[in-house]
């Protein structure tokens, strides 16, 4: 480090001695955050058989079993175990995924014990160990300064501040925090807190009191489970009672009973829903998100709110210089990041040190009065140091300003948070000078001159103003400004003193590119974004306006702890911003949200981010930047870190949404069809019209691989076009009641008559008929099913190829049912002949007609409408 100008005392501490740390250890433990007790494989297998509908399958299984029936038995094991093996397949791989991510702590730290400094793992460290903090370092626990050489210290992972803070000794700023980073200087520290003692671990101890949650997918499931279940055995019961009210023959009609209710359940629904929010999952990871949950993008595509946090979410977390100003010039500086391709424009032409003196010796002061560098990573540009520093340093390179060489500083006065700026004495061509940046009105009291286009001029009244009014313009606007100024050595030592005041700089962390257009897009689909941050309402301000994100009102924490629950309420119905936030204030909006019926999704890669993260009904991390708290507490993990991710799983979550209500309506309706055909059938006195064996063959083998390709539909034209569904929206919904029942009616009546037209000749034959004439009539009536709301020539006849690979398939695997022999035996089926066939398919035209000319006719409505609309307006 370079000569600071002021005598140091040293590191002349000797630390603690082994048996201290032997005897601290055993009071305070290891430096690490509580991991809690993990799930384990077998726990988490478990887990997937707590579904209701699953265990009525268990149950159907344990009396098919009972009685004999060990082919059903057979079938329902094979359901009940694929769907518990999917489940645990996804949860497993993603726990395991963010396990290789986990790095709570540096896993090292410096430190000086028995009067030697030696590097130990950070675990080991214990309160009143002294640790050596250095630029670059993530500090390991909490610890109060003893000595201090320029620190600064990145707390945004902590509070959200994308500005370093200053730190020193016996000022206000004398404590480091656990899980920061040194963006620059050196300091020696003691240690006063560690592991779960530290804020990283009380924030982390504040995201464990949220209770675990359930996604709405999950309660909707469960509520429309339970309603299935205790129907079916309602009903079971009765036709049971019924039939031997009527003197049928009681194991005849326990039976029937058992068909009955395996009818009303349709079993292959757990293990459709599972295997459809698998392969969502599986592609969500293609476009790099991971859920850790199967129903977490589903949940996200109902978000209504999403509250995100700025510093890393919304912007790159890289300081960018965006603007420099002197008194007679403003230029325009392209490209973010720390990446130097970009340039400095004057009225729009490219310029450069090389041909404007003045910029030159601006940029050659932001240059050399820093401890910033670049340097290449294959092609990325990786900084060392303060992101302001090497904002300034990206800048210089852009200009194409001069490097100075390695030994350039002969001294230096470092930056404190009382002086607030630094100074550096430089050996140049010209001989020794002085080369100052700090805050503006710091700079601005050390000059007495301004250097212009036309030479150095005195700084009078008239310049001041001129200085400080576009110093106030840059910083309403959000931005960070820098001075910097220059001056001649005076004696071989630097003094602040009758300088050149050279310009400002404005710097600000830029939005990222993609952002706007993903904000843009959520409003559109009727979905509100509000910024919760932990920087200034300046900053905070300017990035909205840059991301057309409206924020009519900026609110700060502070000022949010004064209000009540009932003005937070009101106010959260404007378009409101929220700056200079602490974790708990994150944890009371998202609560607030929550009781106005809204499901919210959170993002943050911040320590401070986790309790709302897992406060909210669905918590989006980010996987590169994120710190291993919040992804712990997320649902889903960005793997990209880019907000327009996000975008796009909430069309993923629509569109797994919507097909779940497609395939349960689809199974519900087939399910009613066989339902109302043995219900009728039992009480007209007939024989039975399905077998156990063949339900089950109808609800698991041709059903349940139709409803997973229809699980598969993409997303329809216009799902973003619509607003997000409200919380208490059914899976089934009274229209979809009525289509199931208009549907199952038909079948079921359908089925029934061709089984009793045939039955006079075989009963096995009018059996066989009604059995495949069902099959047929649920396979047509998928259609109906593809959209809720457009006709399939609209949404494209041929646009899910897996679901007509699935019709031949089941079609086919129907008429193996009838003619092989061992399907035979299992299905209890004889061969059917042409004219069999034929009615069969007079039977399934409307089935086929009738849904498409009704959502033809809507759709041509809806159409003429919007013309009618589009015309007034």
């Amino acid at each position: 480090m370079a000569n600071t100008g002021q005598e140091s005392s040293g590191l002349r501490h000797c630390g603690l001695t082994r048996q201290q740390v032997e005897t601290a250890r055993k009071k305070h433990g290891w430096n690490e955050l509580p991991k809690g007790k993990r799930t384990g494989p077998l726990r988490v297998f478990l887990r997937q058989f707590s579904n209701f509908l699953v265990l009525i399958l268990i149950a159907a299984g344990i009396i098919a079993f009972t009685v004999g029936e060990y082919a059903d038995t057979l079938a329902i094991g094979l359901v009940i175990g694929l769907n518990g093996v999917l489940g645990f397949v996804q949860e497993w791989r993603a726990e395991t995924a963010l396990e290789s991510l986990r790095s709570m702590l540096s896993p090292q730290a410096l430190v000086v014990r028995n009067g030697h400094e030696k590097v130990i793992q950070a675990r080991e460290l214990v309160p009143g160990d002294l640790i050596i903090l250095e630029a670059g370092a993530r500090v390991p626990a909490d610890a109060r300064l003893e000595e201090a050489a320029g620190l600064r210290v990145d707390e945004s992972a902590l509070t959200g501040e994308s500005v370093p803070i200053s730190k020193a000794p016996g000022t206000d700023a004398a404590e480091v925090f656990a899980g920061t980073v040194v963006a620059a200087g050196r300091a020696l520290a003691v240690t006063t807190a560690t592991g779960a003692h530290t804020s990283f671990g009380q924030i982390a101890s504040l995201t464990g009191s949220v209770g675990l949650k359930k996604t709405n997918l999950q309660v909707q499931l469960g509520r429309l489970a339970r309603q299935l279940g205790f129907a079916a055995l309602a009903i079971a019961a009765a036709i049971l009672a019924l039939g031997l009210y009527m003197g049928r023959n009681a194991a005849e009609m326990f039976m029937t009973g058992l068909s009955l209710s395996v009818a009303m359940v349709p079993e292959g629904l757990p293990a459709v829903v599972t295997i459809t929010l698998a392969l969502g999952a599986a592609a969500m990871v293609r476009q790099k998100a991971l859920a850790r949950r199967l129903q977490a993008v589903e949940t996200l595509g109902a978000a209504s709110v999403i509250c995100t946090d700025k510093t890393g979410t919304l912007t790159e977390n890289k300081m960018t210089a965006t603007r420099v100003w002197t008194l007679d010039r403003i230029y325009q500086v392209t490209g973010t990041g720390y990446d130097p391709t970009g340039h400095i424009a004057w009225k729009g032409a490219v310029t450069s040190a090389r041909e404007d003196a003045v910029l030159a010796e601006l940029l050659e002061a932001g240059l050399t009065c820093t401890h910033a560098s670049l340097h290449q990573e294959g092609d990325h540009w990786q900084m060392t140091g303060a992101p302001t520093e090497g904002a300034l340093v990206t800048l210089g390179c852009k200009g194409w300003a001069e490097l100075p060489p390695p030994d350039a500083v002969l001294a230096e006065i470092p930056f404190s948070s009382e002086r607030k700026r630094m100074s550096v004495l430089v050996q140049s061509s010209c001989g020794e000078k002085v080369l100052t940046k700090g805050a503006p009105e710091q700079v601005l009291g050390i000059c007495t001159l301004v250097l212009t286009q036309d030479g150095p001029r005195r700084l009078g009244a008239e310049e001041t103003a001129a200085i400080t009014e576009a110093y106030e313009a840059m910083a309403a606007e959000g931005l960070r400004v820098i001075g910097l100024a220059n001056g001649a050595a005076q004696g071989g030592g630097i003094r602040e003193k009758d300088m050149t005041f050279l310009g400002l700089t404005g710097l600000i962390d830029p939005p990222r590119p993609e952002v706007r257009a993903a904000i843009g897009a959520a409003r559109s689909a009727g979905i509100r974004v509000i910024m919760i941050t932990g920087d200034s309402p300046l900053t905070a301000g300017a990035i909205a306006r840059q991301l057309g994100l409206p924020a009519g009102k900026t609110l700060t924490g502070d000022a949010l702890e004064a209000l009540e629950d009932a003005e937070l309420d009101q106010l959260l119905q404007q378009d409101v911003l929220f700056a200079r936030t602490r974790p708990a204030h994150k944890m009371r909006i998202v609560s607030a949200l929550q009781g106005q019926h809204q499901i919210v999704a959170m993002t943050g890669d911040g320590v401070n981010d986790a309790p709302a993260l897992k406060q909210a009904d669905i918590g989006v991390s980010m996987g590169v930047r994120g710190t291993d708290v919040a992804k712990d507490a997320s649902d889903l993990v960005l793997l990209d870190d880019n907000f327009a991710t996000i975008v796009r799983a909430i069309g993923e979550g629509r569109r797994q949404f919507s097909n779940v209500r497609k395939f349960v309506r689809y199974l519900l309706s087939s399910n009613a069809g066989e339902v109302i055909a043995l219900l009728i059938n039992i009480l007209i006195g007939g024989p039975l019209i399905f077998l156990a064996t063949q339900i089950l063959w109808m609800n698991l083998v041709t059903d349940g691989v139709t409803a997973v390709a229809l699980g598969l539909e993409k997303g329809e034209p216009d799902q973003m076009e619509h607003p997000p569904r409200k919380k208490d929206t059914p899976i089934v919904g009274q229209g979809g009641l009525l289509t199931i029942l208009a549907l199952g009616l038909y079948t079921g009546l359908a089925s029934l008559w061709l089984f009793l037209h045939l039955l006079d000749g075989n009963e096995d034959l009018a059996r066989t008929a009604a059995f495949t004439a069902m099959v047929v009539f649920e396979k047509a009536s998928v259609f109906a099913f593809r959209s809720l709301h457009l006709p399939c020539w609209r949404i494209g006849f041929f646009s899910n190829p897996l679901l007509l690979a699935a019709l031949i398939v089941t079609i086919g695997a129907q008429v193996a049912a009838v003619y092989w022999p061992p399907l035979q035996v299992l299905l209890h089926t004889v061969p059917l002949q042409w004219d069999q066939w034929g009615l069969i398919t007079l039977l399934v035209l409307p089935i086929l007609l009738v849904p498409e000319g009704l959502k033809t006719l809507r759709y041509l409505a809806a159409r003429r409408g919007h013309r009618r609309a589009a015309a007034a307006a």
